[in-house]
């Protein structure tokens, strides 16, 4: 009688783990768009850090540009410099474009696309 109790307690154990793990609810999926605002807000030879995202937001002669804040090398947020960017995890240094001038990174930082809408916002797009 005690071994078909054990069996029954085990398999309603075993049962609740099943059903724990079925209903098991991810985290959310990262937003692959972000809404900027108007253009008007990024005057030509500003930067504008975006933490949430990672990604700064770069506006030059020749338009937007957004650039990644995650070191390619590990993954790290890189801290941005007057001159580029650096990782302090391993002391990774990347140009104002976002590509490697000192390693162990040696791919250059994710570019994401800008679009700016008809009327006058920017989105962000950003590419898993």
């Amino acid at each position: 009688m005690a071994t078909k109790s054990l069996f029954a307690i085990a398999g309603l154990l075993g049962l609740g783990g099943i059903l724990r793990f079925l209903s098991y609810k991810s985290e959310p999926p990262v937003p692959i768009e972000y809404d900027l605002g108007p253009a008007a807000n990024y005057p030509a030879g500003s930067r504008k850090v975006f933490p949430e995202i990672p990604a700064v937001l770069i506006h030059t002669d020749n338009g937007f540009t957004a650039l990644s804040l995650v070191c390619t090398h590990l993954g790290c947020t890189v801290d941005i410099l007057v001159d580029g960017f650096s990782c302090p995890c391993h002391g990774s240094h990347y140009n104002q474009n976002g590509y490697p001038v000192k390693g162990p990174a040696t791919k250059p930082l994710m570019v994401f696309r800008v679009e700016q809408t008809l009327d006058g916002k920017l989105i962000l797009h950003v590419t898993q």
